[in-house]
């Protein structure tokens, strides 16, 4: 069984409720289809019921909840709420009515006040727009710094990794993070991949130097972040700096890194910049033909994750059973 297969069945082994918001987007309405149909979550739509009823045209929405922000009788507790949480960046009551009436806020409230457990959205807007009613609303989970991405990568016929499976962090939202934020997604890195692959996470913080093979303030980034990160969460298998060959060959390894707790084994790599994880996702997914599933993000207090604006809907319904599973960590 593939991994978003065991993904899959694991979401429907403890339904949790996702809300979908974009549901102007057909691609949304199918996939909210799909998901129900399936038993992966229960679905929300956020919209007018009309609306939606016809886009979807023969589409089977039964089972499908429809919240309309403009309707609801929830909406003003939705508003008091979101006016108490940010009063103090001068958040007004007025404000708070307008912007509840956004989707993607609304679908968020939804969330923070327990009545769904997670929300997916990106088909139809920015990573920016999708996640800043999250971090407004939900905030990052306790213990946590910083909010961050991964991809799960399968590479097919792969001798490495957790067969041929990988979590690649960050590939998708922190541009240029300074030593102690890339210990933060190291460790984040590692939590996701435990949860997600069910495998123990062997970390690698990857530079163009091993072991002090070179010096530069690039690969002193890269140092620093290991200690932070080895201080933070001793128990943890992670080592570093560590150049890709060196991460994952056995042969290279022992020359490389000698001694080397994760080198030659690391299923959890932790790119230096967005430009490197993002640049080793897309050539992974193209040269090796590998599944990349993401971007998935880490360190929310509860899972709201982004669409890439090209997606399908089968996609759709992948990222939404990975954000069942997520929830039902927490």
């Amino acid at each position: 069984m593939g991994f978003l297969e065991q993904i899959i069945e694991r979401a429907k082994s403890d339904v949790k409720t996702i809300v979908l918001p974009e549901s102007t987007d057909l691609r949304v309405v199918k996939a909210a289809s799909m998901i129900q149909k399936q038993g992966i979550a229960n679905v929300v739509l956020i919209g007018n019921r009309d609306e939606i009823r016809e886009l979807a045209g023969d589409i089977d929405l039964s089972g499908v909840r429809i919240e309309d922000p403009l309707s609801s009788e929830k909406v003003e507790d939705y508003i008091n709420t979101f006016y108490e949480l940010r009063k103090s960046k001068g958040m007004t009551i007025e404000a708070a009515r307008e912007t509840m009436k956004n989707p993607l806020y609304y679908g968020v409230m939804m969330v923070k006040k327990g009545e769904a457990d997670g929300m997916v959205a990106g088909a139809a807007n920015s990573t920016a727009n999708t996640l800043r009613p999250a971090l407004q609303i939900l905030k990052t989970a306790p213990g946590t710094k910083l909010v961050s991405a991964f991809f799960v990568m399968v590479v097919p016929n792969c001798e490495y990794g957790h067969n041929g499976t990988f979590v690649y962090a960050d590939s998708g939202l922190v541009e240029n993070p300074d030593a102690d934020q890339l210990s933060e997604i190291a460790i984040s890195a590692a939590k996701s991949f435990k949860m997600l692959v069910g495998a123990e996470p062997q970390v690698a913080m990857l530079s163009y130097s091993s072991y002090g093979s070179a010096k530069s303030e690039l690969t002193e980034k890269v140092v620093k972040a290991v200690q932070l990160a080895k201080e933070k969460a001793p128990d943890l298998a992670l080592d570093g700096e560590l150049q890709a060959d060196a991460a994952l060959v056995p042969e290279i390894a022992k020359s490389k890194a000698p001694g080397s707790n994760v080198a030659g084994k690391a299923n959890v790599l932790v790119f230096p910049n967005l430009d490197c994880g993002n640049i080793a996702y897309k050539l992974t997914q193209r040269l090796a033909k590998a599944e990349a599933y993401g971007p998935i993000t880490q360190g929310i207090a509860r899972p709201v994750n982004d669409l890439s604006r090209g997606c399908s809907a089968e996609d759709i319904v992948g990222v939404a059973a990975i954000t069942a599973v997520q929830a039902q960590s927490i």
